[in-house]
């Protein structure tokens, strides 16, 4: 069980994947500074708050805070605009090669088709 446990672990796909989760992960702490650093405080600058995650509507005794929805949204459109750059440039740099289909030749199947011609002929 360990042997088959050790051989699944270290197949390359299984590797590829770790590896694409932590990437991922670390990407997504880039893009969250980026967007709490930086663009927070440009549109904080506009809508006369210091961090756009504050912005909030009290409604009775139940507070919505619409700020941090943004921030999570904002987050979410960077990360998935680069995501979807990079497989655009990846598809350009390596095409994908089309498939040539070669039909294996059946012997039998061509023979049985050159009896019928044949036989049609008689």
């Amino acid at each position: 069980m360990l042997k088959e446990f050790k051989d699944f672990v270290l197949r390359g796909n299984v590797l590829d994947l770790a590896v694409g989760v932590i990437i991922g992960a670390a990407f997504t702490a880039l893009v969250k500074s980026l967007v709490d650093n930086l663009i927070n405080p440009l549109i904080g600058m506009f809508v006369q708050s210091t961090a756009l995650a504050h912005l909030s509507v009290t409604i009775g005794k139940t507070k919505f805070t619409y700020g941090a929805f943004l921030n999570d949204v904002i987050n979410f459109v960077i990360t998935a605009f680069v995501i979807f750059m990079l497989i655009k440039i990846i598809n350009k740099i390596f095409p994908k090669k089309e498939e040539v289909v070669q039909e294996e030749k059946n012997e039998e199947l061509e023979t049985l088709q050159e009896i019928r011609d044949l036989l049609k002929k008689q």
